[in-house]
């Protein structure tokens, strides 16, 4: 009885250490940096084809109440119809938190996004957090493709963060 009980505890805790993140190394940072740079450049190009081949074909992106893609194309096909009436440019970038687990990394993130009318109009900036999900994969261009996301509303800006 005693020995299944330390066998037990043996094994809980050996699972739990797989589950927990690895330590954090140069080279997959600076990939996952690299690979997080070439979305926002996308973006900033205005380049919907780009944007598409850097997001899993199985991806699913959650902005908030019913607005959900599903899917490489989906993606694609919204940044495609953003960027005929937009500019679009990440002005922030301030990353959170960053867990690697095996051949995926987890990453939050406080983005604000200029969006620019192509019509004349005023530019606006819209700020969110998100929590995105990469995958390594050979068949993506930086080494990485999302794979999930979900983004929300930021929380406000205090006093204390325009000292940083």
């Amino acid at each position: 009885m005693k020995t299944t009980f330390l066998m037990f505890i043996a094994m809980f805790f050996s699972i739990n250490a797989h589950a927990q993140c690895d330590p954090d190394s140069a080279t997959l940072r600076q990939s996952l940096d690299k690979a997080t740079a070439a979305i926002r450049d996308a973006f900033s190009r205005g380049d919907a084809a780009m944007v598409g081949r850097l997001h899993s074909p199985n991806v699913i992106k959650y902005f908030g109440g019913n607005n959900v893609l599903v899917g490489r194309d989906a993606v694609e096909k919204g940044a495609r119809d953003w960027f005929k009436q937009t500019k679009v440019e990440f002005v922030e970038n301030t990353v959170e938190n960053t867990c690697f687990v095996g051949n995926i990394a987890i990453q939050t993130v406080i983005f604000s996004i200029k969006t620019t009318p192509k019509n004349g109009g005023a530019p606006s900036i819209g700020r969110g957090r998100s929590m995105v999900i990469y995958v390594q994969d050979k068949s993506s261009p930086t080494g990485w493709l999302t794979l999930r996301e979900i983004a929300q509303e930021a929380p406000p800006i205090t006093p204390s963060d325009s000292v940083r």
